[in-house]
């Protein structure tokens, strides 16, 4: 397992496969490119039990253009 942070993602586009992303450094918002552009998650309270371990949850907010 790797030692860097990772959060799982929930929401956005069902075409964005990847749901568990490293984050550096881990915040408030995060920007995952995908589509041309960015997608939008922001962080929530809620933790989640994956297959990498207990998660901070971010909750997709909208798609910007690059």
């Amino acid at each position: 397992m790797s030692s860097s942070p990772k959060a799982l993602l929930e929401g956005g586009p069902d075409e964005l496969k990847q749901r568990i992303v490293t984050i550096t450094p881990p915040g408030i918002e995060l920007r995952v490119a995908f589509g041309g552009g960015y997608e939008r998650f922001k962080v929530t309270p809620r933790w989640e039990d994956t297959p990498e371990g207990s998660l901070p949850v971010y909750e997709w907010v909208s798609h910007v253009d690059a």
